[in-house]
This record gives C-alpha cells, structure tokens and sequence, in this order.
C-alpha cells in the first residue's frame, strides 16, 4: 500500500488510539513518516498523554474525540485517511448483567461503523484487530489439530459457555470480513494471542496483568495452562506489515510462542529471581492443538525472542510502579 502514495502525505486512521497495543502501532506509523488520525474517548485525558509525547507527534498526530457507536465522529477521524487501523474495541474491566447487548452488539456495531464509515472515506485498505479468541474456542478441535486462518470459534459454544468476549471478538471478525466481500472494502484482520512487552501507556492492560498477577501475587497454585504469547512490538510491526504488502488479504493469526505456565515462570525466574511467583502447578487435561503463524510469516513477519519479550516487560512494570499490591 505505501507505494501507492509515495508522493503525498501517507494518511491513516487508528482507533482506540490509547490502547496498549494501539499506542505502539502510532508509534511505528509516526517513525514511518505517516500522519496519524487516532480516535479516543477524551482527547484532554491525562491517559492519552503518552502519544503526544511520541517522536513525530506534535507535527504528525492529531488526536480525534470520537466513540464506536457514533457514526459522524468516526467518519470526521477516517475523512482523508488512505488506510484504518481498527484496535477500539470493548473490554469491560468487570461482569455485565447483559453481556450479548453490552459487549457484542458494540463490538459488532463498532466495527461496522468503522468500516462503513472507511467505505464513505474511500479508504483503501482497513486492519481489523480481532483475537486468538476468534479462533481458538470450538469443541470440535481435536488436540493435535493445527489451528491456522481456516479456524473459528463456535459462536453457539461461546454463548452458551458464557465466552462472551471470544462471542465478542469472533462476531465482530466475521462481520468485517463479509462486510469487506459485500461492498468491495479491502479488509485485512490480524488475530494475536496474549500479548505481551513493555508499556507506553501510563494505566495497566488486561493483558499486562496476566504477567503482573504472576510475579507480584504470590499465587499458590495456578493451573498449568499453555500460554499462547506474541510481543505486543511484534503485532504492531504485523499490522504494519499486513497494511503495507499489497498482496495482504484474509486473516492472519499472529503468535510467537506455545509455552507451559510453569515453563513461564522458570523462564521469569531465570532473569529475575526475586519476585513472589506461583509455588505449585495443577496439571490440565485437553490441551489445545498446535498453533500456526505461517501464513504472516510468509509475509515477511519475524518476531524476537521470548526472553527479550519478558525481561523488557518487568522492566516496563518496575519503570510505572505497578509491581506492588494494591
């Protein structure tokens, strides 16, 4: 795609531009010479400061006060943008009493929103953000499956099991692709596993926890579940890439390592040995199958070491002060 425009200013949207994973994405853009239109809720909050601060930002992001379910604020963000990056999306931080009106439909509604909007804008290309939990939760996997791009989540299952973020997040995946076919928008989606890495924002992600939980919690029996992993640098760089190639199309799943939590933790331990990690570790049935990234490395996609991923982490968590009980 960038070659397209190489004599103009290269114009992109990213919504949600905040976000944990978002604010690297702007990083990356802006250190690319793009002009960024990134969509928050209160553009004034001190929690969107950190993007002001990039290198690039003060001549090349302006930040929009823009919300999913409103049509006209999004459209105002995406008008002269060539490319969307679409990371908004809810995650409510606790249970709600009607999960399929309160975290799907906005999921949905969200994203086409974006998508309509983009198609009015004449976007040329949009990255949709959608999530290993899109992919991996079906019944009818067998456990040494491969699971790749031809994989979804059963949308039935995940309803009925009370899944609804990996409701959410396959819905939402599903109506961006059809939406794409039907109305000739170009839409691309990228699904990462949990994602991890340092922070540039000042508040903490859910994902983030996963890892703080473990280190500062002083858990004494965790299950030892396989953990799916990508560096949060690793899936900006993918999104990037996956705008940028022409020959881009479809899903791409986007994870780095397959690791066994106590794996996880002795590899923790092994560069920083004196956090309160978990003493004993309760064995589970079923695992999942083998998960395939090939598709996005055949695109050119590389992702660094696990143990580059961990140690920038906990010195990104000791930097904000956050590996301390509340």
């Amino acid at each position: 795609m960038e070659e397209e425009d190489k004599g103009g200013e290269r114009v992109v949207c990213v919504t949600g531009a905040g976000g944990y994973l978002a604010s690297w994405v702007v990083k990356f853009l802006l250190s690319k010479g793009y002009t960024v239109h990134g969509t928050v809720r209160e553009p004034g909050d001190q929690r969107n400061a950190h993007l002001m601060k990039l290198e690039g930002a003060t001549e090349k992001l302006r930040l929009f006060k823009a919300d999913l379910l409103n049509f006209g604020s999004l459209l105002e963000a995406i008008v002269g943008c060539e490319g969307v990056f679409h990371l908004a999306s809810p995650v409510p931080s606790t249970s709600v009493p009607n999960p399929e009106v309160e975290l799907v439909e906005p999921a949905v509604t969200g994203t086409l929103n974006v998508l309509k909007a983009s198609t009015k804008a004449k976007v040329k290309r949009v990255v949709v953000v959608s999530s290993l939990a899109a992919i991996m939760m079906n019944p009818n996997f067998s456990k040494d499956q491969v699971i790749d791009e031809e994989c979804w989540s059963d949308m039935e299952y995940c309803r009925t099991t009370g899944n609804w973020y990996c409701l959410s997040k396959t819905a939402a995946e599903k109506e961006a692709l059809e939406y794409g076919t039907r109305n000739g928008l170009d839409v691309v989606t990228v699904a990462p596993c949990l994602v991890l890495g340092p922070m540039l924002q000042s508040n903490m992600n859910a994902s983030s926890l996963v890892l703080v939980k473990l280190l500062r919690d002083g858990i004494d029996m965790i299950e030892n579940k396989v953990r799916n992993i990508v560096d949060v640098r690793d899936v900006a760089e993918a999104l990037l890439l996956t705008y940028e190639k022409p020959e881009a199309e479809g899903r791409y799943l986007c994870v780095s390592y397959t690791i066994k939590a106590r794996d996880l933790v002795e590899k923790l331990r092994s560069i920083y040995p004196n956090y309160n990690y978990p003493k004993n570790f309760k064995e589970v049935e079923g695992e999942d199958g083998k998960v395939s990234s090939a598709k996005l490395q055949r695109l050119g996609w590389k992702f660094r070491p696990l143990e580059e991923t961990l140690a920038d982490s906990v010195k990104s968590y000791e930097e904000a002060g956050i590996l301390y009980k509340d």
